[in-house]
């Protein structure tokens, strides 16, 4: 049986008359079906109907996506957004209390860029709004022309801290990659620990620690290379290993009932 994975969506408009959708890219889909291995499922983000507690009990993983929005500066007490910065309270508020409950469920999470900083924000932390305009910070964010090959291709190395999960993974101390963000990490969130820093300092991997179960995040974007990129693939192996395990005890109880 395959485990069944969540996919956080957007809410962006589509169509000629702009009607609302629920989306999530195609990068994060093949993902689950080529290296994870499991049943792509989008969860809508439909704010305060969501079910959490429901999704808990059907949902084997979660991955929370990366996007152009930004998560809402009053869930973490920071300053107004600029003018014309995109938001998406809709998904903050199922996406918030459901990295909650599923840290404290021990259902495994991998959180991508957006969903990096939701966690961070779900677990007590705050961040910056704009990297780049902080002495001493560099430009995270891609350049906007259609050459995917320079718009999601490495754009800078990390350094990996020793002992953790990443560094696991990664077998490394060091690696390449991608950068498609502007907002990061200011206050680290009470039970997480960083896995690995940009040049400049900014966290761009963590943990969760004295949880029950698997809940790790990244800043940048490992499904877009997984197809050629070893360390990307590994991350999403690792994911799909920490689902299976926390599946085969259900799995046992069920066969024997």
């Amino acid at each position: 049986m395959k485990p069944l994975i969540g996919i956080s969506c957007c809410t962006k408009s589509f169509g000629l008359f702009g009607m609302p959708n629920h989306a999530a890219s195609d990068t994060y889909v093949r993902a689950v079906d080529q290296v994870v291995q499991g049943v792509p499922v989008l969860l809508p983000a439909n704010g305060a109907a969501a079910d959490t507690a429901t999704l808990l009990c059907r949902l084997d993983g979660i991955i929370l996506t990366g996007s152009r929005s930004n998560v809402a500066p009053t869930l973490y007490g920071g300053p107004p957004h600029a003018e014309g910065t995109p938001e998406d309270e809709m998904r903050d508020a199922v996406t918030l209390p459901l990295i909650r409950a599923a840290v404290e469920a021990g259902v495994p999470i991998l959180a991508i860029c957006r969903g990096f900083q939701e966690m961070n924000v779900a677990l007590g932390g705050s961040l910056h709004q704009l990297l780049q305009d902080l002495p001493g910070r560099m430009d995270h964010s891609t350049p906007l022309q259609p050459n995917s090959r320079i718009r999601t291709g490495k754009a800078h190395a990390v350094t990996i801290v020793p002992g953790g999960w990443l560094h696991r993974v990664a077998e490394a101390r060091e690696i390449p990659v991608n950068s498609l963000h502007n907002q990061g990490i200011d206050q680290l969130a009470p039970g997480l620990v960083a896995e690995a820093t940009a040049p400049d300092g900014t966290i761009e991997a963590v943990r969760a620690v004295g949880g029950p179960g698997y809940a790790v995040g990244v800043q940048w974007h490992p499904e877009y290379d997984f197809d050629t990129d070893a360390v990307s693939a590994r991350i999403f192996l690792d994911f799909a290993a920490a689902v299976r395990a926390r599946m085969n005890p259900l799995l046992r109880a069920a066969t024997a009932d």
